[in-house]
């Protein structure tokens, strides 16, 4: 299949630019039946036994304003730790520099390891602290670029679940949730589990044209935890459905998997990359946003809905649905 075959048009006035209060007032529609609801009616969409598995991931401040030995400035974006000393940066302009280039940000002295490709390098970075503690108070916290919007606070780009610093951009669909709907859901039946996978920014870059399996996917670090494991294995053998909070979810989860559809504990790296004619081992439904066109994510979005993908953002962009990352929902019910 051909990129262009999950492409579509989508409206600037459709892109969310401000984050809707309280969070879980946004929009939330139902695939199934494309019934238009509200986020704080998913206790009663879902079904007293469904486990929910959660990202716990938290978007790290990894925009920093770093000088050259030359005194020019560029602007960092320290997207995934290689090592305690080897870190994947994008930089803006990329355009003069060099392996060897030196740059310097407050108490963090880093070396360019890696000729700019795409505007991203390989950094050796040399601190007295641990990186992430110097970018609590040094960095800024990355929003996406299409965001022109102004939050009151950073944590609103953060999730409720956030826990586990190290991703470049948040699980967006668990943002909807709060402490009375997670309460109210508890209070009727439905679980909760949590995984962590560190989201990196190539998830959301539009593909190329050509083939959609000629992309490249990244890696992305995950970790699922024994008590994760042991309630989805709980979920299925009581009958319940494995509800997947986001497109990361989704990966960590068909990652982990087993052939017999159990989930293995543990930590590791995904490329996976999931397209239609892939037949998911685990997770029975997704919550999740609208994404953007000719991304790996629409592509998951098709494999997990088929061919109604397209009636279905057809639907959201007609009725005023909010696309993209501070945007509304969708609940899909997996086709098996």
């Amino acid at each position: 299949m051909d990129t262009s075959s999950f492409d579509y048009d989508l409206p600037e006035s459709s892109i969310a630019q401000e984050a809707i209060e309280p969070r879980d007032a946004a929009r939330l529609l139902v695939a199934r039946g494309m019934e238009d609801r509200a986020f704080i009616d998913l206790p009663q969409i879902l079904t007293p036994g469904d486990l929910l598995v959660v990202n716990n991931t938290r978007v790290r401040p990894a925009r920093v304003h770093a000088l050259k030995e030359t005194g020019g400035r560029v602007e960092l974006l320290l997207t995934k730790r290689i090592s305690e000393t080897e870190w994947e940066s994008m930089v803006r302009p990329a355009r003069r520099i060099r392996v060897g280039t030196k740059l310097t940000a407050g108490p963090l002295a880093m070396t360019v390891t890696t000729e700019p490709e795409r505007g991203i390098v390989t950094l050796f970075v040399a601190s007295d602290e641990p990186v992430d503690d110097v970018l609590t108070t040094l960095g800024e916290i990355p929003l996406p670029p299409y965001f022109h919007g102004v939050l009151d606070s950073d944590e609103r780009y953060q999730t409720m679940f956030a826990a586990t610093i190290g991703s470049a951009a948040a699980p967006t669909a668990a943002l909807h949730f709060t402490p009375t709907l997670v309460a109210a859901m508890s209070e009727r039946g439905i679980h909760f589990a949590e995984v962590d996978l560190e989201v990196g920014l190539d998830t959301f870059r539009p593909m190329d044209d050509g083939p959609i399996l000629d992309h490249e996917m990244h890696q992305e670090r995950y970790t699922v935890p024994p008590s994760a494991a042991a309630a989805i294995a709980e979920a299925k053998e009581r009958g319940s459905r494995v509800v997947a909070v986001g497109t990361t979810v989704v990966r960590t989860l068909e990652t982990a998997a087993a052939t017999d559809g159990s989930v293995r504990a543990g930590s590791g790296a995904t490329e996976l990359f999931i397209s239609p004619g892939y037949r998911p081992r685990v997770v029975d439904a997704v919550i999740t946003n609208f994404h953007a066109p000719r991304t790996t994510l629409i592509v998951m979005i098709a494999a997990l809905m088929g061919p109604e993908w397209r009636e279905v953002y057809d639907h959201a962009i007609e009725f005023g649905y909010r696309f993209l990352s501070f945007g509304d929902a969708m609940f899909i019910e997996v086709n098996q």
